[in-house]
């Protein structure tokens, strides 16, 4: 509770300071989805309010309502962090200070154990029965998946990847970890052409694979990015994936793509339950902390609905995010 607490208050502060540049009055509501166990706290509320453009600063709270379809979603996957671990930590102070200023969940659940279920289980709606973190040799996964889809569909997809030295590499090397990029293991239909097309290098912030699409204003529709094992804070402090993603977000948030206001951007962690969990698009309500139960098969339900997609298997039941972040 004090974390919730916390968070409001500190982007009551964010949405008062906002206030004074665009003409907004900070008042405070709050609401209820569809569940009665879930509830909103939204400090700032764009409902009736002129719509700006976005910027770095101001991610979020500047469109009074979200587009019917977006031009791209951006999931960034990290790693094994509870929630506690994160939001609120003194050792996490950007991604506190963006869920503050966005929007977050306090009960989101892992769909298994260890990451590679849960990765499968976000990009194809079940973790088809896996248990372990082998190598796509060894789980050979001819399923639908979110990657696909959107190729149907005739949009594009694309999976950045931190340390991978070739494109769709299927075996983990350095800090490079293969069960981090669910791409490779999907090979019915044309996923492996695609993979060996759009599942790619991220190479740094400052250049590469990932920062050539948003300066090119190429992205794909749906991007799947993830941090080398460092990075994602698998194998280094919380502080160092702070420091990262406190890079990285700001040139997503600052491009012309996300200026546009068809771009939504979710931060999520693998595991453990319950996990942090970070909801970024201008229309998101500053300061909005969801307390209805979610899990990859939420956030893969919220995506497909986003891109107008078909929602495939364990989706369909899943809890939807959209009204709580007013996405």
């Amino acid at each position: 509770m004090r974390a919730i607490v916390a968070l409001a208050c500190v982007a009551l502060l964010a949405a008062c300071s906002a206030g004074g540049g665009g003409g907004r009055a900070a008042s405070t509501s709050s609401s209820s989805t569809s569940s009665s166990s879930s509830s909103t706290v939204a400090p700032s509320t764009t409902a009736g309010l002129a719509t700006s453009t976005p910027t770095a600063d101001v991610p979020c709270g500047t469109s009074a309502s979200p587009p019917a379809r977006y031009d791209h979603v951006v999931w960034i996957f990290m790693e094994n962090k509870t929630r506690s671990q994160v939001i609120g930590s003194g050792n996490a102070p950007y991604e506190t200070s963006l869920a503050a200023r966005c929007g977050t969940a306090t009960r989101y659940a892992a769909v298994g154990s260890p990451s590679l279920p849960n990765y499968i289980g976000a990009t194809s709606g079940d973790t088809w029965g896996i248990g372990d973190d082998n190598g796509p040799g060894s789980h050979v996964l001819d399923v639908d998946n979110i990657f696909r889809q959107v190729r149907a569909a005739g949009t594009t997809e694309g999976s950045f990847e931190e340390s991978m030295s070739a494109p769709c590499q299927l075996s983990a090397s350095g800090s490079y970890a293969v069960r981090h990029n669910p791409a490779t293991y999907y090979q019915g239909n044309d996923d492996r052409a695609a993979c060996q097309r759009d599942d790619v290098s991220l190479g740094s912030v400052d250049a590469g694979g990932f920062r050539n699409a948003l300066d090119t204003s190429t992205l794909p529709t749906f991007s799947f990015v993830t941090p080398n094992t460092c990075d994602d804070t698998h194998d280094c402090p919380v502080r160092t994936g702070d420091d990262w993603l406190a890079r990285l977000l700001p040139v997503i948030l600052g491009s012309a793509i996300y200026r546009q206001g068809r771009t939504a951007v979710f931060v999520a962690w693998d595991e453990d339950t319950p996990m942090p969990f970070i909801a970024v698009s201008p229309s998101v309500r500053p300061g909005t902390v969801s307390s209805e139960s979610y899990d990859h098969f939420s956030l893969l339900r919220t995506a497909e609905e986003m891109l107008g997609l078909p929602l495939l298997r364990r989706a369909a039941g899943a809890h939807d995010m959209r009204s709580a972040f007013g996405i």
